[in-house]
């Protein structure tokens, strides 16, 4: 019995003057939306016009014109012919409809009196398969309602019943690796007037939606051969006069 006593002490210690990292716990619950749709597109694109319009508003700016320009890669660089995404193309235009509408001058083209509103996509993948819970007390609530019910008509527990379901139903949304982070900007003389990023889920199979495009493939002509020329999607073309 003292061994035994002996033992589980030296192990306590043992254990004790070993270095322990910090244990991993998730965040508390939250909700993010998720994007499944064009009209989708077109509320991230009202609310957004919205936000640039009141910050027009505050700073002072209420008559000056926007310039809006989709980048790829960074803020800095406007995106190529070609290398834009279908979202990217889609929401430039949702953008531009709904700042007019708002009375935001918008013009075609920048000039030096211009306020640049630049925005970028980023696709964001996850590869492991991540932990998603539904909202704490749901159940709890559904399963409280359907026991007061119980001693309900018949016509009363079938309308609970559909109005459970569609609680669950907009609680269960299936998790995807996919996320797309859209930071947008409104810069005047190099000086950021307004910044903001939205981050939302997106549906696993709709990702090239928001994936950006590679230049198309140049092809060079020499008279001295077949060159190739290595490009920017890893293939080469040539071709010989």
């Amino acid at each position: 019995m003292r061994s035994c006593s002996a033992y589980v002490l030296v192990l306590c210690f043992v254990c004790s003057c070993s270095s322990r990292i910090p244990e991993p716990i998730s965040y508390r619950y939250s909700q993010q939306q998720k994007m499944q749709a064009s009209a989708h597109w077109q509320v991230l694109a009202a609310d957004l016009a919205d936000r640039i319009n009141n910050q027009l508003i505050i700073s002072d700016n209420p008559d000056k014109a926007v310039f809006v320009q989709e980048t790829c890669g960074d803020e800095s660089t406007a995106c190529q012919p070609h290398e834009t995404s279908s979202f990217n193309e889609a929401f430039r235009d949702l953008l531009i409809t709904n700042l007019f509408q708002y009375g935001v001058p918008t013009n075609s083209r920048p000039d030096e009196q211009t306020i640049e509103v630049r925005y970028k996509v980023q696709l964001v993948r996850h590869n492991t398969d991540r932990v998603r819970s539904l909202q704490p007390g749901l159940l709890t609530g559904l399963s409280a309602a359907v026991v007061v019910l119980r001693n309900a008509p018949s016509e009363l527990l079938l309308l609970a019943s559909g109005v459970v379901a569609d609680v669950a139903n907009t609680s269960l949304v299936a998790s995807s690796h996919y996320e797309v982070i859209i930071t947008t900007s409104m810069i005047a003389h190099d000086r950021y007037l307004f910044r903001e990023s939205d981050i939302y889920y997106i549906n696993e199979k709709d990702f090239y939606h928001y994936q950006e495009t590679m230049p198309r493939t140049k092809t060079i002509w020499l008279s001295n051969g077949k060159i190739p020329e290595q490009t920017l999607t890893g293939k080469s073309s040539y071709e010989t006069m």
